[in-house]
């Protein structure tokens, strides 16, 4: 082959590359524009106003530079607010993810009986709104009529609490309605990671003398580990938002800030107290606090990837 037909060659090649960029520009290019909208923008905002004293409402922003973090920092009801958040993510991340793994495994197995009925079941919660849950759980937890304390009612009166109205309960209460929301979707999730580990694997740890327990240990988990790692970020973070969502639907922060979380005090600072410059440090707090919690879960999480063979 000639030198002009290999300059040739490498021209056209250098041509076709340019057009596929492009292209690949092209159709990136729109969700870029809405990603710097939508998020960046708002995101610059929000640093931007924790600097201001201002009430959202009127024309008069007065810059205070960091005068609103160092009131912050003396804030005991957001030290309260960020308490209870946190409760609520170690709480509800130490019991959603172990039964989304054990029930997945159980489920996955070949002799589970209505086992397609059993995920249908265990996933609808994940699919409906959290002011639905929100509803549902308030309805549950109903100090006269509701289910709960009618059913431990037949055990014995002394059963019987306030669960949305006593301070030592109600932030638990919340907890366990964020455990039956989620826990159904990382199930599924897990369900289908297992589903594509070797089950040779299984036979040969079976052969072995491994029991169910032991495989689940030392290969499944394993397996599935970097499915694990990522859903547990995420759920972590999403937590943040739905502890928000059902706090204010079931109980509005109460009683007396017993359930109050980080982003509802945020809210309110923000769009009922007018003090928005506040609350937008407070959403600055939060950015961060999520930002170095899905770092330090992916360091604590890191392992060597397990690969099949």
């Amino acid at each position: 082959m000639s030198s002009s037909t290999t300059r040739a060659a490498k021209g056209k090649k250098t041509v076709l590359e340019r057009k596929r960029a492009r292209f690949g520009v092209l159709w990136t290019l729109p969700t870029a524009i809405l990603f710097i909208i939508f998020m960046v923008v708002p995101t610059f905002n929000v640093f931007r106003m924790s600097f201001f004293k201002w009430s959202g409402f009127s024309g008069d922003q007065t810059f205070v530079g960091l005068q609103n973090f160092k009131t912050l920092a003396g804030d005991m009801n957001f030290v309260h607010a960020c308490q209870n958040t946190i409760l609520l993510l170690v709480v509800v991340t130490s019991i959603t993810m172990p039964i989304a793994i054990i029930f997945a495994a159980i489920l996955t197995q070949d002799k589970i009986i209505g086992s397609g009925f059993l995920r249908f079941v265990m996933y609808v919660p994940s699919i409906l709104s959290a002011v639905v849950i929100a509803a549902i759980f308030s309805a549950i937890y109903d100090q006269q009529d509701g289910l709960l304390n009618n059913t431990l009612g037949f055990l014995g009166s002394a059963l019987k609490r306030v669960w949305l109205g006593d301070q030592k309960i109600v932030i638990y209460s919340i907890a366990f309605a964020m455990v039956w929301q989620s826990f159904g979707y990382y199930m599924v999730m897990y369900m289908s990671s297992m589903a594509g580990v070797d089950r040779s694997l299984y036979e040969a740890a079976q052969i072995d003398g491994a029991g169910k327990v032991r495989q689940l240990f030392s290969i499944t988990i394993p397996m599935i580990w970097q499915n694990i790692r990522t859903t547990l970020t995420f759920f972590i973070i999403s937590s943040v938002n739905l502890s928000f969502v059902l706090a204010t639907a079931m109980t509005n922060g109460g009683p007396d800030g017993a359930s109050q979380t980080i982003l509802g005090y945020m809210y309110q600072q923000a769009y009922t107290n007018s003090t928005y410059g506040y609350g937008m440090a407070i959403g600055v707090v939060i950015f961060l606090f999520s930002f170095i919690l899905s770092l330090v879960v992916s360091q604590v999480t890191k392992r060597e990837i397990v690969q099949q063979l």
